[in-house]
């Protein structure tokens, strides 16, 4: 029985910290986005300054205006949890880049 409720608290903590992981890129906190994967303090800066002249609107919005957030930076910390107006990066529409070792098309 003892060990039936430390799973389920277990359980509960670790969905209580994937909750705690969403972030809104137009109310994190410096400290906040440096401790995101792939985010230093350059990128910071460049989000903060742009959100200083106005709340980002949606994804496509925060990669036009925002420096070095492209797509594929953009779906990363959207996978983080980063979320503009509680939306989620979608790259629906977003060509990938062909591997470097893919064969070329035969006509």
């Amino acid at each position: 029985m003892l060990k039936k409720i430390a799973g389920a608290m277990l359980a509960f903590g670790f969905v209580g910290l994937s909750w705690a992981q969403q972030i809104d890129l137009n109310k994190a906190t410096e400290v906040e986005l440096d401790a995101l994967k792939g985010v230093g303090p350059v990128l910071t800066k460049a989000v903060m300054d742009e959100r200083k002249k106005a709340p980002f609107k949606n994804w496509e919005d925060a990669t036009s205006r925002v420096k070095g957030l492209g797509p594929q930076k953009a779906s990363s910390l959207s996978e983080q949890g980063v979320r503009v107006q509680g939306s989620a990066y979608n790259a629906k529409g977003v060509e990938k880049k062909p591997a470097d070792n893919a064969a070329p098309a035969k006509n």
